[in-house]
Order: C-alpha cells, then sequence, then structure tokens
C-alpha cells in the first residue's frame, strides 16, 4: 500500500509501481489459463468420452478448493497476500507443467489427471484468496473501481484472445494419436511458461501492511469463525453470499460440463467452436467490464436490483442454448451473458472491497470465492451424472431457466434489494 493515501488519490492509477506489476503479471497468466481450461475438458472427453469423467475431473479440482477456502483467506489475513500467492502459483506452475510432460510422452492417464486435478484445486484455495486481498492494499480505495475494471477487463480480453489462440494450437494437431497430444501438450505449456511472468510481477511488489507486524491471532479456526461471524452479521453481504450459493448450484456445472459436450456433440469446429464459444463470452464480458462504472453510477444504490435483473436476463440466454446447433448462435448467446456478468462482477467486488476492513479482507474474500467455486463440485458431478439421464438441450434449459425464476425470486427480499452501500454503520475502518 503507498505509505502517501493523499497523493495516492490524486495520482493517476496507473502510476502506481506495484499495481502494474500486479496488472501486467495477472494478464500473461489470465491468457496463459485459458488454454488449460480449452485443453483439459478435450483432453479428458478424448482419453473417456465420457460427460460423467469431465465431471468428476472438474470435482476433483473445485472440491479441496472448498475444503480449503476459507483456510485460505484467515492464512492471507494471518500472514501475507503476496508471499500466498507467490507460493500458490509457484505450485500451479509446476503441475501444469507435470501434466504437460505426461502429455507429451503419452504418459498421461486418468489416475494423473485426477491427481493434478487435486493439486490444483489445493493451490487455488490459497491463491483466489490472497489475489483479492492483495489488490486493496495496493491502491487507495478511492481507486478500487477503476484498479478492479482494469483488472477484470484484462482478465475478460484474455478470455477473449485466449480460448481462441487455444482451440488453434489444439485444432491444427486434430484428430488422434500423437498429432493431437502435441497440441494438447503444447497448450499446457504454454500455461505452465505464463506462471513464470506472474511469478517474476509478484516477486517485485512490496506492500506496507506485509511489512508492519501482524497481531497476534487466537488460532487458525478462530480466525475463520471471525470472518464467518462478521459475513453473517452483515445483512446485505450475508444475503448476496447465499444467493450466489444457490445460483452457483444451480447453474455452475451445467455451465461448465454443458459447454466441452456442447462443443464436442453439436459443433463443426470442434475444439475451435470451443474456444469461439468462451472468446465469445469472455468479449462480452470485456465489453460489460468497459460499461460496468457507468452502469454502476446510472443505477445509484440500487446495486442488488441490477444484479438480479442481469442475471434474469442472462437465465434466459442459457435457457437459449438448448435450441443451439452451430457456433455462431452460441457464440451471440454466450457474448450476451458475458456483457451481463462483466458489469455485476466488477460492481459486487468493488462494493465488497469498499465495505469490509483490511483485517477481514482475506476471510471475506474466501467466503465470496467459496460460493462461486468452493460449491462448484456438486454442481459439476450433478450436471455430468444428469446428462446420462436427459439431454443436453434439457439441461440447458433447465439451468438457465432456475437462474431467471430464482433471480426473479430474489427481487422480493429487502436485503438483496438493499446492496450498495460502501459500508454499514459503526463498521471498523
Amino acid at each position: 500500500m503507498d505509505d502517501h493515501p493523499t497523493e495516492s488519490r490524486r495520482s493517476p492509477l496507473l502510476a502506481n509501481r506495484d499495481f502494474r506489476l500486479l496488472l501486467g503479471g495477472s494478464a500473461v497468466s489470465a491468457l496463459g489459463d485459458q488454454f488449460t481450461l480449452v485443453a483439459l475438458p478435450w483432453l479428458v472427453l478424448r482419453l473417456t468420452g465420457s460427460p460423467a469423467a469431465l465431471g468428476l475431473v472438474l470435482a476433483a479440482m473445485a472440491l479441496p478448493r472448498a475444503i480449503f477456502m476459507l483456510l485460505g483467506g484467515a492464512m492471507v489475513d494471518r500472514l501475507s497476500a503476496r508471499r500466498i500467492l507467490l507460493l500458490a502459483r509457484s505450485v500451479n506452475a509446476l503441475l501444469v507443467a507435470l501434466l504437460a510432460a505426461l502429455v507429451l510422452t503419452g504418459a498421461v492417464g486418468m489416475s494423473t489427471i485426477y491427481a493434478i486435478a487435486l493439486g490444483i484445486g489445493v493451490a487455488t484455495a490459497f491463491a483466489y484468496p490472497a489475489g483479492s486481498a492483495l489488490l486493496p492494499q495496493l491502491v487507495a480505495p478511492a481507486q478500487l473501481a477503476s484498479a478492479n475494471a482494469l483488472l477484470m477487463g484484462m482478465r475478460q480480453l484474455s478470455l477473449f484472445v485466449g480460448p481462441a489462440l487455444a482451440g488453434v494450437v489444439i485444432g491444427v494437431h486434430a484428430g488422434h494419436g500423437a498429432a493431437e497430444a502435441r497440441g494438447l501438450g503444447l497448450a499446457f505449456v504454454i500455461d505452465a511458461a505464463s506462471f513464470l511472468a506472474s511469478l517474476a510481477s509478484l516477486w517485485l511488489i512490496r506492500t506496507a501492511i506485509e511489512r508492519a507486524p501482524k497481531p497476534a491471532g487466537k488460532g487458525v479456526l478462530a480466525d475463520i469463525a471471525v470472518g464467518v461471524r462478521h459475513v453473517w452479521g452483515d445483512l446485505p453481504l450475508r444475503a448476496f453470499m447465499l444467493y450466489a450459493a444457490v445460483v452457483t448450484v444451480f447453474v455452475g456445472g451445467p455451465i461448465q460440463v454443458g459447454l466441452p459436450v456442447l462443443a464436442n456433440s453439436r459443433m463443426d469446429l470442434g475444439a475451435a467452436s470451443l474456444g469461439i464459444l468462451m472468446t465469445a463470452n469472455g468479449g462480452g464480458m470485456l465489453v460489460g467490464g468497459f460499461l460496468a462504472r457507468t452502469v454502476a453510477r446510472a443505477v445509484g444504490g440500487r446495486l442488488g436490483m441490477l444484479v438480479l435483473g442481469m442475471d434474469t436476463l442472462a437465465g434466459l440466454a442459457l435457457a437459449a442454448l438448448a435450441r443451439v446447433h452451430d457456433t455462431v448462435h452460441g457464440a451471440v448467446l454466450l457474448a450476451g451473458v458475458g456483457v451481463l456478468a462483466g458489469v455485476a462482477q466488477i460492481a459486487i467486488v468493488s462494493w465488497i472491497q469498499q465495505r469490509v476492513p483490511p483485517a477481514l479482507m482475506g476471510r471475506t474474500m474466501s467466503l465470496l470465492m467459496f460460493t462461486f467455486m468452493g460449491i462448484g463440485p456438486v454442481s459439476a458431478a450433478l450436471a455430468g451424472s444428469l446428462l446420462k439421464l436427459v439431454s443436453l438441450g434439457a439441461l440447458f434449459a433447465g439451468a438457465g431457466l432456475a437462474l431467471s425464476v430464482i433471480a426473479l425470486g430474489c427481487m422480493t427480499s429487502p436485503a438483496l434489494r438493499g446492496i450498495g452501500s460502501a459500508r454499514p454503520e459503526g463498521a471498523p475502518a
């Protein structure tokens, strides 16, 4: 954090050296991540041909993330967000590099993939709260919305560019055997290499909070309990966390499992179709990120109604995927969903970062990440199993309509409608 907050508020955001390092390293790493996000589902489907196996791999990645997410948030508040992020991303880099080597040598099997997925899940349980807690240490509170917009914009740009590049890298080697293994292995190599840029930038960042002595706590479990009590006592924050958890159960898994199956079973371009669909969604989120501040100002303190309204529309778009059989129409729908999600994400994250005391930031962000990512194992496993019983179209229609119905129903909640204030009265600064 800048030792001169007043001066920090006056200076341009990109004049902040530490923020530039975070932005650059995160952008390269996020671009690399897209190669694994496309290559891993494709690898599993090629090895097994089973949507249920894909659901289990996603569950193997998400289950340890769920178990260790709150521990990760408590450790961030106790130790250092930067150092924990360094360690977690180093582990991720080693695991992805190992996967690349196994694919390229033809030694990869499903048991190895499950083990690597578990390891990645543990590492990301610490990386996500650390990354979210680090930003408020680097910029002034008044700059948080702009900083989040830039960071999320870079991530969405990676979603726009990365999947298409990954689809090309894998697609030019399409087929079976050694040729396809080279394409998949190269995708994992690119992701592993991208971690090096992130690690270098994190190594150069220094924060005042990291140098300051940490107050002695009563124990990690006690620290987690304090964080949970804080969120539970903040009614709008509690209401949003519960809403996000319910939405994740109904929607997260069907999207994670359904999109690769949609590209594999219905689309004409194979892996390239999956890349295009993900690129369209990322491009929409990039546009939504640019619109976020304007939309948030327009709705004033009615942030809750904004999120619920956008989720209602997003649900209808997802339900329409049930009728899609070509890449173009699927890309248009997912681009629309991306615009809505981009606006809502930046507004919500900035609201939480401004509302929560810095000493509780890691634990609060870990709870937020848990609602979006930790609950995913149940949803992904159920979605993979459901595809044995229902059609792909029924899965998308059910997930999308469930999201719309949930969002419309929650518009009657005063707590969700009241989301928008910066910090509850009497909250510690």
